[in-house]
């Protein structure tokens, strides 16, 4: 049975993949290069917008459990990822552009696998997963609102700047990453508090992207604009992006007031992100106030910082265990559009809506990996009642009898059930 996809993002590439992977043709809608989103910049299929980093790698880190659990899945994406690393501490960084390429390149050639480019309006016939992320087009959007009978959910999300690597003043900067001596995975921009209090003063007073035209805006608690971070306090930013725990100046051998670490964008180093700097200040004021920090003086951005809709849906109320809409047999959701938020996150419901779609379409009931596994939490919560849901990372809080004290015990348990789980559906 044939299964159409509509989205070509990291959640539409993997849940396309699983089902070819199983025997079924797909076809993987994708509207770019015929209509792009306010934040796209290629035709790529799961093109990265925001980060490029996919956090971190460590298995006692649920972000780094997550990666480990769909690894053992079969992931795609997450076998790209890895061919597509860059240096980046006990993060997963990417080549970005590298990592589009090959997972396009894959997925193009896929035997059973039909990239159609073009902006789906309505719902196709037959099986469905939706996985058009946190972008959807305002048509689309429409047509989800009359399908769920709820109105959308919105917040905004906001990207960090990308510096051009030379023009960056090296004699005012350094290379480390915390607690991890002799590392070059970070290059540090030091300040004094007199540099940090005349930039945060700088900061606090600049202009921001008109919203007014919109009644509400949330932020996910996770991805903060910079200046409102620092709305909550002077000293916020040094506690939070800008800690200089950890680091110490090589030119002066003392730890600084506050830091802003950039990390690379590409494996030439050419380009750098600014992390933890995603922000809503206009252009302008981007160039006015990044640059009273020392080392971006002179500094040219190859990218500035903005904001872009989210779109999410109630998916407490309207999906089940399997990611099905309620009420439509046909019909699955995928993604950040779930209410997921992360790459990674993202490409696990990914994963899920496509080994649950092929599941229905033998006629056989889905049954979802056991809480105990960051999958099976993730997709516990956005699919669990919660009278109050809000977009989340995984996290170990999500995860079946977690004790802190017992960790190694939570992580070992979960490969275990992962694994096994994996060998139940096959």
């Amino acid at each position: 049975m044939d299964i159409n996809v509509i989205g070509g993002g990291l959640a539409g590439v993997e849940a396309a993949y699983q089902i070819a992977t199983r025997g079924h043709d797909v076809s993987l809608f994708e509207m770019r290069p015929v209509r792009y989103t306010p934040a796209h910049q290629t035709s790529f299929l799961s093109e990265l917008v925001c980060s490029n980093s996919f956090k971190s790698q460590e298995f006692t880190n649920a972000h780094g459990l997550l990666k480990e659990e769909l690894r053992r899945l079969g992931s795609i994406i997450m076998r790209n990822a890895d061919d597509a690393s860059i240096p980046g501490g006990k993060a997963l960084v990417v080549d970005r552009e590298l990592f589009a390429k090959m997972v396009t390149r894959e997925i193009e050639a896929h035997p059973r696998i039909n990239v159609v480019r073009k902006e789906i309006e309505d719902i196709p016939d037959g099986a469905v997963i939706v996985a058009t992320g946190p972008l959807t087009s305002n048509s689309f959007a429409e047509q989800l609102g009359e399908l769920t009978g709820t109105a959308n959910l919105f917040f905004f999300d906001a990207i960090s700047p990308i510096v051009d690597g030379e023009t960056i003043d090296m004699n005012k900067a350094f290379f480390g990453s915390r607690y991890l001596e002799g590392s070059d995975d970070y290059l540090n921009c030091p300040m004094t508090k007199e540099e940090y209090d005349t930039f945060y003063d700088a900061l606090i007073g600049a202009n921001k992207v008109d919203l007014r035209q919109f009644e509400k805006i949330l932020f996910f608690e996770g991805c903060l604009p910079v200046e409102i971070m620092a709305e909550r306090g002077r000293q916020t930013l040094a506690y939070g992006p800008m800690k200089p725990v950890g680091l110490r100046d090589n030119v002066t051998g003392r730890e600084p007031h506050a830091v802003l670490q950039l990390r690379r964008e590409n494996k030439s180093g050419t380009m750098y992100n600014m992390v933890g700097f995603q922000t809503k200040l206009t252009y302008t004021e981007q160039d006015r106030v990044f640059r009273m920090i020392p080392a971006l003086k002179n500094s040219i951005f190859q990218r500035y910082g903005s904001i872009h809709r989210n779109t999410y849906i109630n998916s407490p109320a309207l999906l089940d265990n399997s990611l099905r809409l309620k009420g439509h047999e046909n019909i699955f959701f995928a993604g950040q559009i779930t209410g997921v938020e992360g790459y990674m996150e993202s490409t696990a419901m990914g994963l899920m809506a496509g080994i649950a779609a092929h599941v229905s379409t033998m006629g056989k009931v889905f049954s979802p990996p056991p809480g105990d596994t960051c999958i099976g939490a993730l997709l516990h919560y956005i699919t669990s009642q919660n009278d109050n849901f809000q977009p989340m990372n995984i996290n170990f809080g999500l995860v079946n009898n977690y004790k802190k004290r017992e960790k190694d015990r939570v992580v070992k348990n979960a490969l275990q059930a992962i694994s096994a789980w994996k060998e139940e559906i096959e």
